[in-house]
């Protein structure tokens, strides 16, 4: 790989260095010979390894943790009044975007982008599994740990580089890659487009129109968002999906052994593929198709795609599977990170589908007051679909509360339809789970917050 031009740069400070996006970013940048620093709240197992590799890192935020930095990295969860924030602009430093550090780290490689609201780091990581098959050895940066390989980004020695890109903040339209694919658009992170639905899907746009003239963009076209702007991307489009219109198309999915099996046709070179997955929901085989559709694209051979599949073990806290025993009683124990309806919906499907005469029990821990706010009925609708409820304390994400919303609220609107649904605020559901445990036999902790740590909590105690 080519040398980046930004060797004089050479101590990198990155503020908010252990969040998902960034310390796959950090983790590179050592590995490339740079002098990183970072600080962050909290200690994870993450960013002990990133300190093997010889990157310091502090805990809180203090000016002095950049006094001798060349480069400020700063992650879009950070606030605007953060000390070393304040302190790097008082200097003059070149303060940057995590993004735009990604979209450079980009540029020597071939670079394919994968977006959309669901999916994004599941689709990510099963493209990066396959061209592992195929000895490609990628560099990879996703939002979530690759279970394989125990974390979230690897520097490979190959000419591919695959990053997930994240709509949220409109940061992802500093990515400039030759390869995209489009997921899904859907209601989320409305906050920041504005409560604007078109505001989003053109972001989508925008994003597609920076792919260079010679590269090529896979689509979604079963989803309503991306067919409503297909017609306005001018960059060669791929499609996947169920629908006859696409050019791959997903046929005769059916579960064998656990396993969902498929066949994929390309109508342009009236072709027809059999596939095979081991995970779970409708929405897996949208983003294995999706991760297949690049790699034949790259003109990876089937039997590596196939092997690439094989060996995917699924990422961390997309619906993680373990196994916990309440007084010898087996349950399973599922966790997941969604936390749009959409999300939260895929997963119960999953589940059902996975362990159909089974009865479920979700812990919910609800995440921003905005998003509670905006998408309340589609909650109450969702989370009716579970036989047992528990709802935690909504997760602020440095939101301020909104006056009426809440999750004690919620589970009053489910309650009128529902009757096995607990508001357990910020108590211990600890114990009702010991009481509770022969009322069902499978156990979803679902959320973006702090709730994987009742998850760790609950192996721990019942592993």
């Amino acid at each position: 790989m080519t040398s980046l031009g930004f060797q004089k740069f050479k101590k990198i400070h990155m503020i908010g260095i252990g969040g998902s996006g960034m310390i796959g970013v950090a983790t590179i940048l050592q590995k490339r010979g740079f002098k990183v620093t970072g600080s962050d709240l909290v200690i994870t197992d993450e960013l002990k390894e990133l300190k093997k590799l010889g990157a310091k890192v502090q805990i809180g935020h203090e000016p002095k943790f950049v006094q001798k930095a060349d480069l400020v990295v700063a992650s879009s969860a950070i606030s605007k009044r953060n000390p070393e924030l304040a302190y790097a602009r008082k200097s003059g430093l070149t303060i940057i975007p995590r993004a735009e550090m990604l979209g450079t780290l980009m540029k020597p490689y071939r670079s394919i982008a994968i977006a959309g609201s669901h999916g994004k780091t599941s689709t990510t990581s099963i493209i990066a599994s396959i061209f592992n098959a195929a000895n490609l050895s990628p560099t990879y940066v996703v939002g979530g740990q690759v279970l394989s390989v125990g974390r979230s980004s690897n520097l490979g020695d190959g000419d591919y580089m695959i990053v997930e890109a994240d709509e949220s903040d409109g940061s992802f339209l500093h990515l400039q890659p030759d390869i995209a694919v489009i997921t899904n658009i859907d209601n989320d992170h409305l906050s920041f487009y504005e409560s604007n639905q078109d505001k989003l899907n053109q972001s989508f746009v925008s994003f597609a129109e920076n792919l260079p003239f010679y590269g090529h963009i896979l689509l979604n076209l079963d989803d309503i968002n991306i067919r409503k702007i297909s017609k306005d991307i001018h960059r060669r489009q791929i499609t996947f999906g169920f629908n006859s219109k696409n050019r791959y198309q997903i046929t005769n999915a059916n579960i064998e052994n656990g396993h969902q099996k498929f066949q994929l046709t390309d109508h342009v070179n009236k072709k027809c593929y059999n596939f095979s997955t081991n995970l779970s929901g409708k929405h897996n085989l949208y983003n294995v198709t999706a991760a297949i559709c690049v790699a034949i694209q790259e003109n990876i051979s089937v039997q590596d795609i196939a092997k690439g599949l094989a060996d995917f073990r699924g990422v961390g806290r997309r619906f993680e599977l373990s196994k916990i025993y309440f007084s010898k009683h087996s349950h399973v124990l599922i966790d997941d990170y969604g936390h749009h309806p959409a999300e939260i919906l895929s997963t119960v499907l999953a589940a059902k589908e996975k362990y159909p005469r089974q009865k479920i029990c979700m812990i919910f821990e609800p995440h921003r007051f905005t998003r509670t706010q905006q998408l309340f009925d589609d909650f109450i609708k969702v989370l009716s679909k579970v036989d047992f409820l528990l709802l935690l304390d909504i997760y602020p994400a440095s939101e301020k509360p909104i006056k009426g919303i809440s999750s004690k609220k919620l589970a009053s609107e489910i309650l009128k339809n529902h009757k096995n649904v607990h508001y357990i605020g910020n108590k211990d559901p600890m114990n009702w789970l010991q009481e509770n445990h022969h009322d069902f036999s499978v156990l979803i902790t679902q959320g973006a917050g702090t709730i994987s740590k009742l998850n760790k909590k609950i192996k721990k105690k019942w592993q």
